[in-house]
C-alpha cells in the first residue's frame, strides 16, 4: 500500500507553479479533464476518478487536520469507469462529483497537480509518495514541506479539506 504525504494550496492562478515546476525539468505527463465520483462508505473515501490519463479506484483514509498530511492509499487502475461507476452508485449512493483540469508533473517521487475546479478555482497539490515497505515519513514530511516553500506557498493558502468537502460546504450555504 503506497503512502502519501501531501499538501494543497489555494492559488490565484497556476503560471507560477506550472513556470517554477518547468524551471526544475519537471516531467510533464500531460493534462487531464477528470470527474471524481465520490461514494457513500463508512469510513475513508472511495472515489471513481474518471479520466483520460488516470482512471481508477482509489480507497484512501487520511488526516484531514493538518497542512502536511498522509495519506494510506488503495489504487485500482480501470479500463472502463462508466460500468463501474454505475454499478458502485446502485450499492452505495454517490456523495458527489468534482470536475476538474488537471496538469500532472512529476520531479522524482513527488507528484505535482495543477488544478482548476469547477465553482473552486485554482489549487496545487505536491503528493510525495512511497511504495516501500519502510516508509521514512520524517524524510517525506521535510520534502513535502521544501516544495511548498519553493513554490511559495503561504500557509494561509494551505487547504485541509478535500475538493469534495470544499463543494458540499459552498452548496450548503
Amino acid at each position: 500500500m503506497p503512502v502519501n504525504v501531501e499538501f494543497k494550496a489555494r492559488v490565484a492562478g497556476l503560471a507560477d507553479a506550472r513556470h517554477w515546476l518547468q524551471s526544475q525539468h519537471a516531467r510533464f505527463i500531460g493534462t487531464d479533464e477528470q470527474v471524481d465520483v465520490y461514494f457513500r462508505v463508512p469510513e475513508g473515501r472511495l472515489k471513481l476518478r474518471i479520466g483520460n490519463i488516470e482512471r481508477a479506484l482509489i480507497y484512501y483514509r487520511r488526516e484531514e487536520n493538518a497542512a502536511i498530511r498522509q495519506s494510506d492509499v488503495w489504487l485500482y487502475p480501470l479500463q472502463d469507469a462508466q460500468n463501474l461507476k454505475q454499478l458502485l452508485a446502485a450499492c452505495l449512493g454517490i456523495l458527489g462529483e468534482v470536475h476538474k483540469k488537471r496538469e500532472i508533473y512529476f520531479i522524482g517521487q513527488t507528484k505535482f497537480h495543477l488544478d482548476e475546479v469547477s465553482g473552486l478555482g485554482f489549487f496545487v497539490e505536491a503528493e510525495v509518495i512511497e511504495d516501500s515497505a519502510t516508509v521514512d515519513k520524517q524524510q517525506m514530511e521535510q520534502l513535502a514541506a521544501y516544495y511548498r516553500d519553493s513554490l511559495h506557498i503561504a500557509a494561509d493558502q494551505l487547504v485541509q479539506a478535500s475538493y469534495l468537502d470544499l463543494i458540499l460546504a459552498a452548496n450548503d450555504k
